[in-house]
């Protein structure tokens, strides 16, 4: 009879502290009103200010959206392109997420022993050269048992990267142009000499 009751006892107590947790999770008891100008503007700087605040850890998964983030990988013309240039061979990996791109083996013969494997890095959702890497890697099989997969350096990293860059620029300007078709509302250009 006793044991019921401190067992009793110990469920409220186990309930209250996970509903805590959750509301502690939700941010409904650690409300701070902010001012737009002390909250900083570039990821980084957002990541140093919650460590030092004490936010690098979060229980229930607190899911808000920062800024220059994306929810779905076709707001981003880098990974539509690249997705584009690669469709030629399967992907094993596609993490929009952790920005990689990784193909399956790949050989132009299906009697050959040598075949490749593309990895694209995202560095940045901006289009510029230093926001992508492009590594390739070679595997030689002897008798489909014994492979040596090594990195190739070859002018091929530079071509995927080139074609990449481009189809992006021409993605983003595609959409440029539909966004301006959608748009109701004609931009008229001002005349200087008759503004003054």
């Amino acid at each position: 009879m006793f044991s019921n009751k401190i067992q009793s006892f110990l469920k409220k107590i186990f309930l209250f502290f996970v509903i805590l947790t959750f509301f502690q999770s939700c941010g409904a008891l650690k409300y701070k009103r902010s001012d737009v100008k002390d909250n900083p503007i570039n990821d980084a700087d957002k990541r140093q200010k919650n460590i030092q605040e004490g936010r690098g850890i979060t229980v229930g998964g607190n899911k808000r959206g920062g800024s220059g983030s994306f929810d779905f990988a076709t707001s981003n013309e880098m990974w539509r392109a690249a997705i584009e240039v690669l469709d030629f061979v399967p992907l094993t990996t596609a993490d929009y997420g952790g920005g990689i791109i990784i193909t399956d083996w790949y050989s132009d013969n299906l009697d050959s022993s040598e075949s490749i494997k593309i990895m694209i890095n995202f560095l940045s959702n901006e289009i510029r050269a230093d926001g992508i890497k492009v590594k390739i890697y070679k595997k030689i099989c002897i008798n489909n048992q014994n492979c040596n997969t090594q990195l190739m350096k070859s002018e091929l990293n530079n071509e995927i990267k080139l074609t990449v860059l481009k189809k992006a620029a021409q993605i983003k300007k595609a959409d440029g142009i539909k966004n301006a078709e959608d748009n109701p509302y004609d931009i008229v250009p001002v005349d200087k000499d008759k503004k003054k």
